[in-house]
């Protein structure tokens, strides 16, 4: 069980998150037929295989460099919105890292950063069936568990942003692709890639 991590251990971990980003393209390109184009487990894909290689490249500097540098690499090769909301999380709550390790409460400051930033970057709220609709439950759980440690943070999250998603397939998407969809979009949740991320990374810590 991994309670700190240090700059070699965060790269590994986002290694990681990596790996099953791509790994599960399939699940995520049939979530978004559902409510979207398709294209999003190809454009996840694309950002996290960039993340993947700029990961390999060498050491980061530091775990704050980890996160940036994935955050750069799929806000450049997503394209979309996913593009640049989910590389908004990780630059972001990079910020959260600034102590030099990944703990219980880096962690929970990592989501805490990267939500605030991607209210902001998206100008979306909880209840719009977005990614924040899992993100956000999972940030205010990791805060929650954070004096516990690193995996009980992790699981926290993982479990709260799989609740929340599941929680989406209630909503009325009133932003984002979905919204012409109005009610039709009512059975079907967001496609989830926040919580595949998180779950990685608590299988990671465990």
């Amino acid at each position: 069980m991994a309670e700190k991590l240090d700059v070699s251990g965060a790269r590994d971990m986002l290694v990681a998150v990596s790996q099953a980003m791509i790994d599960q393209t399939d699940t995520l390109t049939d979530a978004d037929l559902a409510i979207g184009d398709g294209d999003h487990g190809i454009g996840m894909r694309r950002g996290f295989e960039a993340a993947l290689e700029a990961l390999n490249a060498g050491q980061p500097e530091s775990v704050e460099a980890a996160f940036k540098a994935t955050g750069t690499a799929i806000l450049s090769n997503t394209g979309g919105a996913a593009g640049a909301v989910f590389g908004t999380l990780f630059r972001s709550g990079a910020k959260g890292f600034s102590g030099g390790t990944v703990d219980g409460e880096s962690f929970a400051a990592f989501l805490e950063e990267g939500l605030v930033a991607v209210l902001k970057r998206g100008g979306v709220t909880e209840g719009q069936k977005t990614m924040v609709d899992a993100l956000a439950p999972a940030s205010r759980a990791a805060r929650a568990a954070s004096g516990d440690g690193l995996q009980a943070a992790c699981a926290a999250a993982a479990s709260a942003a799989l609740a929340g998603v599941e929680a989406s397939k209630g909503m009325i998407a009133t932003t984002g692709k979905a919204r012409s969809l109005g009610e039709r979009s009512i059975g079907h949740a967001d496609p989830g890639a926040i919580s595949i991320i998180l779950k990685a990374m608590q299988d990671f810590t465990a």
